[in-house]
C-alpha cells in the first residue's frame, strides 16, 4: 500500500507539473477597424468600441484606424484608452503624422511584450503610407509567438496593397516563432493582395463559406483577416463576425486559434 501510495503521489506531482505546459495554447484573436474612435454616429465614444472588445474577450486584438493625439480624436491616445478600457496592455505604431498627432496601428495584449516593432510598408508617392505593428510575447502555456497587426491601402488601384503584401511576406517570413497576422487588408477574397499573402500565410476564414465583414450595417464583403504561419503549427477552432453598427462601420473578426 504503502508503494502503491508513493507511485500515485509521483504521478501526480508529474501531472500537476506537466499542466501548465499543456495548457494555454488555446487564445482568441481580434481584428478591428475603430474608425478613429469616431462610431458611425460620430460621436467619438471610446466606451462602445472597448465594449466590442470587452465582450469578445480576445488575447490580442489589432486595431486600424488609430489615432494618436490627433485634434478630430479629441487629442486621445486612443490605443492607451482603449488599453486602459479593456485592461489590456496597448501599443501604438506610427504610420503618417496626422491631424496634429499621428496616425497608424494598435495593438492590444492580455500578456507583456518581450520585444515590438513597427515595419513601414512600401506606398506610392502622394497616398498614405501603412506600417505593420508586430509584438513579440509568451503564452500561458510558456510558448513564445508574434502577432502582427496591420492595415493595407483602401485605393481602388491595387499597386500599393501588392507592393505591402510582397514586404509582409519578405519581412515576416524570417519569424522564429509561430506568427499571427490580423487586420484590415482591403482586399477580397481571391485578389491579387490575399492571393500574395496565402502564398505564406494559412487564412483562418472558410473559403466556402466567407463571413462578410464591411460595411457594419449590411456587410457585403470581406476585408477583415486572420492568418498565421507557418500552417502546421496552429488550427483553427471557431471564427465569428460579430456585427455593432454603432463602434465601427466595419465588423470585428473574431478567431479562436490553437497552437499545436
Amino acid at each position: 500500500m504503502i508503494r502503491l501510495f508513493v507511485t500515485v503521489l509521483c504521478f501526480s506531482s508529474l501531472a500537476n507539473f506537466a499542466q501548465p505546459l499543456q495548457s494555454g495554447r488555446t487564445i482568441k484573436v481580434l481584428s478591428f477597424n475603430i474608425l478613429h474612435g469616431a462610431t458611425t454616429r460620430g460621436d467619438f465614444d471610446l466606451d462602445a468600441i472597448a465594449n466590442v472588445i470587452i465582450e469578445a474577450d480576445p488575447d490580442f486584438v489589432a486595431l486600424q484606424e488609430v489615432d494618436y493625439k490627433t485634434r478630430r480624436a479629441k487629442n486621445y491616445d486612443l490605443a492607451t484608452e482603449l488599453g486602459w478600457r479593456t485592461k489590456m496592455a496597448p501599443l501604438f505604431g506610427r504610420a503618417m503624422p496626422y491631424d496634429g498627432g499621428e496616425y497608424g496601428e494598435g495593438v492590444l495584449s492580455k500578456y507583456t511584450f518581450l520585444q515590438t516593432r513597427n515595419v513601414p510598408l512600401p506606398y506610392s508617392t502622394g497616398n498614405e503610407p501603412r506600417a505593420a505593428l508586430e509584438v513579440i510575447t509568451v503564452l500561458p502555456s510558456g510558448d513564445t509567438i508574434a502577432f502582427i497587426g496591420t492595415h493595407l491601402d483602401h485605393l481602388e488601384d491595387e499597386t500599393d496593397r501588392v507592393a505591402q503584401t510582397k514586404r509582409i511576406n519578405e519581412v515576416f517570413s524570417r519569424n522564429q516563432y509561430p506568427t499571427l497576422l490580423a487586420g484590415d487588408l482591403n482586399a477580397e477574397p481571391g485578389s491579387n493582395p490575399i492571393v500574395i499573402l496565402e502564398k505564406m500565410w494559412t487564412p483562418a476564414y472558410d473559403k466556402n463559406n466567407v463571413q462578410f465583414t464591411y460595411p457594419s450595417d449590411k456587410p457585403i464583403k470581406k476585408i477583415d483577416y486572420v492568418m498565421y504561419f507557418p500552417q502546421h503549427k496552429w488550427r483553427v477552432l471557431k471564427t465569428e463576425v460579430i456585427q455593432d453598427i454603432i463602434a465601427s462601420d466595419h465588423c470585428a473578426y473574431l478567431v479562436t486559434i490553437e497552437l499545436l
